[in-house]
């Protein structure tokens, strides 16, 4: 275990960290890749986690070529994603709700920065009756490169007036691992669909089993 750490503000990653639609989407694209006439892989869908633009366009291009339409399968993708969570609506990820009571208890700040759009994720935090858990609600639409870039971690930081040193980012995916620790975070991974290889292992300040176990390394 860590030691423990005094932060200002913990920001969280949504899909895979707070809620479970990472399971989702792992079943989702292979099914709307298949309907537009491509194989998706298993090896595909762990690259695409929280890979924003203009990068997952780009990575769609170099696997199905440059007149791939990414939008449009997106759009499809989409479809199926809520007919499904309509259906059987999305889960919180163990520990959330005790972790982010913790935080509130501490005065700690709580933010979102989701590679997913603004609407949709506070859509989703609706849903899941967490929305009122956090101070600040950020999306990587809100700048010009998504993870693994650093700018929306840089951004959330601008957002709530704080040094990135000062904050911890929690993420389940390697491209979030690696925005949050070049944006200069302490970096707390919860692992999802796969596990840290020892590379990004490195960039991590704490590797946990669950989000409740970040309250044993928070001063």
């Amino acid at each position: 275990m860590p030691q423990k750490t005094s932060v200002k503000a913990v920001i969280f990653d949504l899909d895979g960290t707070l809620i479970d639609t990472e399971k989702i989407y792992r079943m989702i694209w292979p099914q709307a890749m298949a309907s537009l006439g491509y194989v998706f892989t298993e090896e595909m869908y762990l690259q695409l986690r929280s890979l924003g633009r203009p990068f997952a366009p780009r990575r769609f291009k170099e696997w199905f070529g440059e007149d791939f339409d990414y939008d449009n399968a997106r759009r499809v993708r989409k479809g199926l994603f809520d007919a499904y969570v309509a259906k059987n609506g999305i889960q919180i990820k163990k520990g959330a709700i005790e972790l982010l009571d913790f935080l509130h208890t501490k005065n700690i700040v709580t933010a979102i920065a989701t590679a997913t759009d603004l609407d949709r994720a506070k859509e989703y935090l609706d849903m899941v009756g967490l929305t009122n858990h956090f101070d600040r609600i950020l999306s990587a639409t809100m700048v010009d490169e998504g993870k693994p870039s650093p700018k929306v971690y840089q951004f959330a930081c601008e957002e709530l007036g704080l040094n990135p040193g000062d904050c911890m980012a929690v993420e389940d995916a390697p491209n979030g691992v690696k925005s949050a620790n070049a944006a200069g975070l302490k970096v707390v991974m919860i692992p999802d669909q796969s596990e840290a290889d020892d590379d990004l292992k490195t960039l991590l300040y704490a590797y946990l089993p669950s989000l409740d176990k970040i309250i044993d390394i928070i001063e």
